[in-house]
Order: structure tokens, then sequence, then C-alpha cells
């Protein structure tokens, strides 16, 4: 329970009915959710608007509604109008759940690719060091007490977000890690926590469309945001749009890469590919100075550890723990070894845009497999465009494709691997169309011959496959595994 007047700090509103003598038990944004009491904040979303719900909120005992329209209501309701309420709700949450954010390190890795992957190898290097800690992104919510959460996003709504940290500095978190991404950050999830460190990895096109970005501008421009609210900065020196991302900023801004000059560098690097798998060896230069194992194999990985590597050392942690973390450390879903075989080998990926997969098979093919066998599909319901590139891009670089479903959605599985077939139509790529994914990857594994890297790219970490709406259990792993 909590003081409007106590709420809104730092928010700035015009209260156009009732009394700002009041409190506030609960605060939501879905209507379902109202209980006398309750704040019911309006969002004016891509498919659903908040206020069409007002009067819904108002007979279940709303106190309290938070809008950004002119709005007609009777009851007895207090009305704040504000300019934008997801920003509102970001402050409001915050304030709600005591600024929990606050009495932690605040660690915001944001990037077109990487995230997930720079941030859990953060998040293992705070574990190994035995500090409290906790993670937020696209794996879910954990802790380093052993709890583990879901998350529906990468970045959780402000609501959902304050009350995670809440949780975590309670549970005695002293640092936190999260994934920030470009809808986090256009949507103001994040408004009101200050970072002491961000990072950023890269920026290539994606997210621009209906319901995304209007373009690449914005996309670029909602990223720096994080770096606008961090207290130093590492970023990625080789990536082109490095210096965009830093210009005008008032925090310090530190360097990692391969091929420009920087503060760590990675240089001498080799990638082994032997009957225990796939590897990285490099050499760092710079602040640290050690010969790194990484068992995450490829480029990108290079650079994601090159960035969680930086943070670590700006957090104080040891040479000798960054090392050992990276040895041993692996990410569900992200270039991820199955290991069923000494003849080929499988990997699990992530990747589901063009930009992600040329760099995942580009990575794999450092490894010089006999054959670059490549599994997809595309998701339901998202721009044809994606299709069409992600199509072009595996014709062009595997040797031979085999185009599935991921996750239809509401769409026909037969209707997105067609638009996937126009790009490959574009190339001369070999491929062949089996729509159930199960039997695609049995099949693939079935036609491998030694020396193969078999790919199965676009769901990763997920263990389901959506459905008109439903989510059937799908684990990747099992089926690779049963299909021996």
């Amino acid at each position: 329970m909590a003081y409007l007047k106590d709420l809104l700090k730092q928010v700035t509103y015009i209260c156009t009915r009732g009394t700002m003598d009041c409190k506030v038990t609960h605060i939501c944004h879905d209507s379902r959710q109202v209980i006398r009491g309750s704040m019911f904040i309006c969002l004016a979303g891509s498919r659903e608007d908040g206020h069409d719900y007002l009067a819904q909120a108002i007979r279940k005992g709303a106190a309290v509604c938070v809008v950004s329209k002119h709005v007609w209501v009777e009851g007895d309701v207090t009305v704040i109008r504000v300019r934008n309420t997801s920003e509102a709700m970001a402050w409001i949450a915050r304030n709600y759940y005591g600024a929990p954010a606050e009495s932690m390190q605040m660690i915001g890795i944001t990037g077109t690719k990487g995230k997930t992957t720079t941030a859990c190898m953060l998040y293992q290097m705070l574990k190994e060091a035995g500090v409290k800690c906790g993670l937020i992104g696209t794996l879910g919510i954990l802790r380093s007490d052993g709890l583990k959460k879901p998350s529906s996003n990468t970045t959780p709504d402000a609501l959902v977000l304050q009350r995670e940290l809440r949780e975590m500095a309670d549970a005695g978190c002293s640092y936190c890690v999260m994934e920030v991404s470009s809808q986090g950050l256009k949507h103001y999830r994040v408004e009101g926590i200050t970072f002491a460190i961000g990072i950023y990895t890269n920026l290539s096109m994606d997210h621009i469309g209906p319901g995304e970005h209007r373009s690449f501008r914005e996309y670029a421009c909602c990223k720096k945001r994080l770096l606008e609210q961090s207290r130093m900065i590492c970023v990625n020196a080789d990536d082109k749009y490095h210096g965009f991302m830093t210009a005008n900023l008032a925090a310090p801004v530190y360097t990692y890469g391969i091929e420009q000059p920087c503060d760590i560098r990675a240089d001498h690097i080799l990638y082994e590919r032997n009957n225990r798998g796939l590897n990285v060896t490099y050499q760092t230069t710079g602040w640290i100075n050690e010969t790194i194992v990484l068992k995450m194999p490829g480029t990108a990985n290079v650079y994601n550890s090159l960035a969680a590597m930086e943070a670590a050392h700006l957090l104080g942690i040891s040479q000798e723990t960054i090392r050992k973390t990276l040895r041993n450390v692996s990410v569900k879903g992200r270039i991820e070894e199955v290991r069923i075989s000494d003849k080929f080998d499988v990997v699990i990926d992530y990747a589901h845009n063009a930009a992600s997969l040329e760099s995942l098979i580009k990575t794999l093919r450092q490894y010089q497999p006999k054959r670059l066998v490549l599994l997809f599909g595309c998701g339901g319901n998202r721009s044809p465009l994606r299709r069409f590139q992600m199509g072009e891009t595996a014709g062009r670089l595997s040797d031979i494709t085999i185009l599935t479903s991921d996750n239809p959605r509401y769409e026909k599985p037969e209707a997105i691997i067609s638009d996937i077939e126009q790009g490959m139509k574009k190339t001369a790529g070999k491929y062949k169309i089996i729509p159930d994914r199960r039997e695609a990857i049995s099949y693939a594994i079935s036609k491998a011959q030694e020396g193969d890297l078999i790919v199965v790219a676009g769901k990763g970490h997920e263990e389901y496959q959506e459905i008109e709406g439903h989510f059937y259990p799908m684990n990747e792993r099992e089926m690779i595994e049963n299909s021996i």
C-alpha cells in the first residue's frame, strides 16, 4: 500500500478528477487484475488500448486510473492524466517497490546480437566470484541462490521488472545483470534505473516494421538510451556504429574488440574442432593479459566474452575468475553443442533473423565442416521480408538447407515456408522442405556424413512450439538425442 502522491514523484501529471489524498493497494495495466483500491494504468499498445477497458476497471473497484487521453468516467475514482502512460508506469512502479535498483549494481546490455550470451557470461563470472547476483533476460529471471522463473519478454514490463528487482534486493543480491532490448527502451521499461555499467555489443538492421521500430534511426536511438542512463560504458570498438552510440555521452567510455585499438583486445585467435567438440582460444592484451579458452565457438563469442570480461574487470573481478568462468561457461540455445557423435557435430542456436543467421553460419564456417547443413523456419505473424531475407542468406551460405516450421502462431506453416522459399530461389542453394520440425530434425541426423556440422536454428532455448495460441512441448535437445 502506498500514498498516491508518493507514487507520482518524478511524474508530470494533472489530476483531472477525484482526490490526491488516497492510498493505492495494487497496481496493474490489465483490467482483469484489478481489485478494490487498485491503480489501473491505461497503456496504449499496438494491439490493445487500455483506455478501452477503463469502465471495466472502475466497476471492479479501481481507485485511481492513469490515462494519456481525455476520458469521461463515472464513480468514486481519481483520474491522473500524463503525457505517456508507459513512461509514467516505470516511475510509479519504481516508487511503489521502493527503488530497488538503487541498492544494487545494475549492469545493462544492449545490441542486436550477443545480449543473452554476454549477460550469461557476466552473471556466471559474478557467481564464480562468490557474490549474490541476479540475471534478467531472454532465458528468464535467475538468482545465484538457485531461483529460476520464466519471463515473457527479454526486458519485462516496468511493473514486473521492479517487482523482480525488489525480490532480488530483498534476497541480498548486490548485482543484477540484465538484457535491455530496444523495445524495452522504447517503452520506457527501464526508466528511472541508473546502470553502473552499460554494455553495447553491435547494431544491424532488425526489428524494423509494424509494432516494432519505424526506422533504423529510431532503433539505434532507442539502443543508445541505455548508455545515456549508465555511469560507465563498454562498447565494441569494431562495430561500425560505435561512434554514433558513444557521441555526446557524459560517462567514460571503455572499448573492447579484435581489429581496432582498444582497452581489451583479442589476438592470435585459434578455432579448434576435435572429438570433444568446437572451441576457440585467444590471447588478450590491454587491461588483461590472459590466454582464454572458450568452449563456445566462433568470433561472435570472442566478442561476447570480451564484453563480459571488460565489465567484470570494471567491477573488480579477478583475472583468474574471469579465465576460469570462460573456460567452462555455456549458454542454452546459443551455439549450444549437442554431442551425439564423434563423426559430426550438431549445434542449436536462436538465430531468427538474417543478420544473426549470417553471423552464425560464418562463425561455424571457421571450423571447416565437410558440409554445413542448416535447418530452420520462421515465426508466424512476423514480417514476410524477414523470411525472404533468411531464405536468401541460407541459400547463399549453407551447403544444404532444410526448411521447416518454427512457431507458426496463427499462420499456416506451409505459407511461411513458401515465403522463405522465395528467398532461397534467388540463390543456387540446395534445399528440402519438411514442415514437421521433429521429422526435419530426424531426417537431418539420419543423413549426416562424417565431418558435417548440422545447425538447428531459430528456437534456441525455447522448449515449446507456439501454434494458434497454444504452447506445445518441444525439446530440440531430446529430439536430436533420440534421432540416433
